[in-house]
């Protein structure tokens, strides 16, 4: 009666635990406003139009547009190629490698020490924002851009900006649970293009302070709305859309690809620019086993990757590479149909996974990056390519 007794309680519990909201930190997605059919099944009515480019003949590192696909493995980009018909933007890519994500006391990573390694060039413990293994701050690749070659620098992501992958190349800190700290450290951060979400941590302080009215005495423009983004003005620019992290892609509309290409314009220059844009919601899906989600993240991802591509081409000395921080959600292609347009799944975790991602490069450069890599050695590669 006992052993019953005890496995009621336990079963109970783990129901309340699985029926407990979600918090506001970023371990799974917050956003979800609807559901699709079927979590493990997604079809796509109209796929997209992909671009064509060739490999520029330049050898000379200009600009650095640094992409990354969070938790985005072999399986996420295979399971989009099907869903949009047998072809992605990403196909562009002349080189492909492998890069191995373990942070230094963790096999599976998190964004944090994943992210830091490659905007550093080293690796660090789990849950370490831009620093080394002892929790000292260390240059990012961002950083170093400005204050050695003098390069105009940004991030442009769909999360909110203290979080770990953007924080990785602007700031520092050993823990992402510091939101207000983080946020604050961009005040000083002289990153030239700011744009995601997060606004709760700038104007909603525990410290009263107004991040964006500092920010604006700094000489940056900003702007909260998706339709205002083009026409901004002036050589600073924060964006900021929401209190926390972005709609998901189907909700939020273009931000990712209108921020983007409005970071190139503003940053580009004589002396270069280097800009990190981030997918950051195909994490988000993958940690809670929504493949639909996952396939219009990383859709909305790969349609920036192909307006960078074309930017590129004609510029002929930028360096693009896209990859991730880690995989997430050890996500299986069952079946499916290319010529259907759909996908069937299995996701075997809601957390991350251990496997190695790809990673792609294009552009002068670009075949430093073929063959297998320890991920802080993706860093150190862009870190040799600016100088």
């Amino acid at each position: 009666m006992k052993k019953l007794l005890t496995v009621i309680l336990a079963l109970s519990a783990l129901q309340a635990f699985a029926q407990t909201p979600d918090s506001l930190d970023r371990d799974r997605s917050k956003y979800a406003t609807y559901s699709f059919s079927k979590d493990d099944k997604y079809k796509v009515e109209t796929p997209y139009e992909t671009v064509k480019v060739s490999q520029p003949k330049g050898k000379k590192v200009k600009n650095v547009i640094f992409m990354i696909g969070d938790g985005t493995g072999l399986s996420q980009w295979s399971v989009g190629w099907v869903a949009n018909g047998g072809a992605l933007n990403i196909d562009n890519m002349p080189v492909a490698g492998y890069s191995n994500t373990t942070c230094t006391d963790k096999l599976v990573t998190d964004s944090c020490a994943g992210g830091t390694a490659l905007a550093i060039g080293e690796k660090t413990k789990y849950g370490y924002i831009g620093c080394n293994e002892a929790g000292e701050p260390v240059e990012s690749n961002l950083q170093y851009a400005k204050r050695v070659k003098g390069m105009k620098t940004g991030v442009t992501v769909t999360c909110r900006i203290n979080d770990a992958t953007p924080a990785d190349f602007c700031i520092h800190g050993t823990s992402r649970k510091d939101e207000e700290g983080l946020a604050a450290q961009y005040v000083d951060a002289n990153v030239d293009f700011i744009s995601g979400g997060g606004t709760h941590f700038w104007n909603q302080r525990s410290d009263g302070r107004n991040l964006i009215e500092e920010m604006k005495a700094k000489g940056y423009t900003f702007v909260d709305k998706l339709e205002d983004i083009a026409g901004a003005q002036g050589d600073k620019f924060l964006g900021l859309y929401d209190e926390y992290d972005l709609k998901p892609a189907l909700d939020r509309g273009p931000i990712l690809m209108e921020s983007t290409m409005k970071a190139i314009q503003m940053l580009d220059n004589k002396k270069g620019f280097f800009l990190m844009v981030e997918g950051s919601q195909i994490d988000d899906w993958c940690h809670r086993n929504k493949v639909g989600y996952v396939c219009e993240e990383l859709f909305d991802f790969d349609k920036v990757i192909g307006a960078v591509l074309e930017w590129a081409q004609k510029d002929g000395q930028t360096l693009v590479v896209v990859t991730a921080d880690h995989n997430t959600g050890g996500l299986t292609l069952l079946k499916g149909s290319i010529k259907d347009r759909e996908v069937k799944v299995h996701f075997s975790t809601s957390g991350h996974d251990g496997i190695v991602v790809p990673v792609f490069a294009y552009g002068p450069g670009a075949e430093a990056f073929a063959g297998w890599h320890d991920n802080a050695e993706i860093g150190q590669i862009v870190k040799k390519l600016l100088k």
